[in-house]
């Protein structure tokens, strides 16, 4: 072991890499962490997930003073926004929270190297300069922006932003056009909404939020529509052009057709993410990636090269924060010769929207497909968010919970749930999802009344055709 610097070296402090790195170091690894970036955390902390919820969580009470939800109960209040106000409580939560794994860093006795690392060998990195060698590297570099060709980003100005620049706008625009209907641009087109702007969705597929079930995907359609924002499916932004403070846009068909302008205060480009591989020279260590951009590896977050593993972003599957933490922490035990796991299959996602959305396992259609295109061989329950008595009484009638179960065992596939805390209730159907659960399972379990989470009872209820309260 004289030989090397590190028994781990982690490139990259996002929420794969600071974590594999502290379960590392638990485990009696000497390890270090680098981060070219002036703060650890990586996109999720810095300028994505945290700022994000903070403006949501911001804009949702300043929404409810000024949309007439608290007059509605009592509560009589005339709200004026100061914006400047609102970005600070979001610049000291993720000053806290970064921060805060400077500490754990420093607890757990993991050395940061500051600075952006590349490959020198399959076992030494160059930081800042200086060369570091290391018997275990883990890649866990993040994504970034995926860039749309036509359409040129630059967040200085404020006019054609990404989802970084969308979280610094110095005021609300007029006009905000969202090119993409996923995750990122439905989040932050429902701050500035909320705060008063309009808000144009620009989508190329012919509904929103892509890969989600699909009666999840049409009620979100018809709720976000109900709020205001304006949907154009099938159609592809093909050009843009700033002219003076505002962007004007060409739009088409998606399946081809007569062009149209749009015209913009501000548009957001959220249409995906790419793996952050470039400037690592993996060539040097014997590296390549598939055609998206990945690194393969196998079930243990190995690659193709012993001693070098990736997680998170830069590896197949959702490019999730939580999906890159639970990969940390077993990459970091199959390293320490302890059996590290992520179940794949049950990795749940949310949008965190007014209602949240959230989804784990398969879709209904994802189960069909999986049956051979048996539609039998599902079962399904649905149950409405206006049935349940906490929803009702805070005046939180929209969404549902879908349950989808296996005809012939009952073993839950997939829950999908649109409700003003579906991130927070998702995380029961994904517990027993994990042990394997049945619909019945959940249906004779206990649940406290009166809660939102009474609706996932009620939705399992429904597979076998027995709910209470519709």
């Amino acid at each position: 072991m004289a030989d090397y610097d590190y028994d781990v070296l982690v490139i990259g402090a996002g929420p794969g890499g600071y974590v594999a790195a502290i379960r590392a170091a638990q485990l009696g690894l000497k390890t270090a962490c680098a981060e070219g970036r002036g703060t650890l955390g990586g996109t999720c902390l810095n300028v994505g997930c945290i700022p994000s919820k903070a403006m949501l969580h911001a804009s949702e009470y300043f929404e409810a003073a000024a949309g007439g939800m608290m007059a509605k109960m009592g509560v009589m209040v005339e709200p004026r926004l100061d914006l400047d106000a609102m970005h600070g409580q979001r610049k000291d939560a993720v000053k806290g929270l970064t921060g805060g794994i400077e500490m754990l860093f420093r607890k757990n006795k993991v050395d940061w190297l500051k600075g952006y690392a590349k490959f020198t060998a399959a076992d030494t990195v160059e930081v800042d300069g200086k060369s570091y060698r290391a018997k275990n590297i883990v890649v866990a570099t993040g994504s970034s922006v995926t860039p749309l060709p036509g359409v040129e980003v630059d967040n200085d100005k404020g006019v054609i932003v990404d989802s970084t620049g969308a979280l610094e706008l110095a005021k609300v625009p007029g006009h905000m056009v969202v090119i993409g209907g996923g995750v990122i641009g439905l989040e932050l087109g429902s701050v500035w909404r909320r705060l008063g702007a309009k808000v144009t969705c620009v989508e190329f597929l012919d509904q929103i939020l892509p890969g989600m079930d699909g009666d999840v995907r049409k009620e979100a359609n018809k709720i976000f529509k109900k709020q205001g924002i304006e949907f154009k499916l099938k159609t592809k932004v093909t050009k843009a052009e700033v002219k003076g403070r505002k962007a004007v846009l060409t739009l088409e068909p998606a399946a081809g057709g007569e062009a149209e302008t749009l015209e913009a205060d501000v548009v957001l480009v959220s249409i995906g993410r790419r793996p952050n591989t470039d400037g690592l020279a993996l060539d040097k260590a014997g590296l390549t990636t598939n055609q998206r951009g990945q690194i393969e590896t196998d079930h243990d977050f190995r690659t193709s090269v012993p001693g070098i593993w990736a997680i998170g972003d830069v590896v197949p599957g959702p490019m999730l924060a939580h999906k890159a933490e639970d990969e940390g922490i077993a990459c970091a035990e199959n390293i320490a010769g302890l059996t590290g796991i992520v179940n794949h299959d049950v990795i749940p996602s949310v949008v965190y929207t007014w209602p949240e959305i959230a989804g784990v396992g398969l879709s209904q259609e994802q189960a069909v497909e999986k049956a051979g295109g048996d539609k039998t061989a599902v079962k399904v329950g649905k149950f409405p968010m206006l049935g349940n008595s906490r929803a009702k009484t805070n005046h939180e009638p929209d969404g549902f919970v879908k349950v989808i179960a296996d005809a012939k065992t009952d073993r839950v596939l997939g829950v999908w749930c649109i409700a003003s805390v579906a991130g927070t209730m998702i995380a029961q159907a994904a517990q027993a999802m994990e042990f394997g659960a049945t619909s019945e399972d959940i249906a004779y379990t206990c649940h406290a009344h009166p809660t939102h989470s009474e609706a996932i009872k009620e939705a399992a209820m429904a597979v076998t055709g027995k709910p209470i309260h519709i």
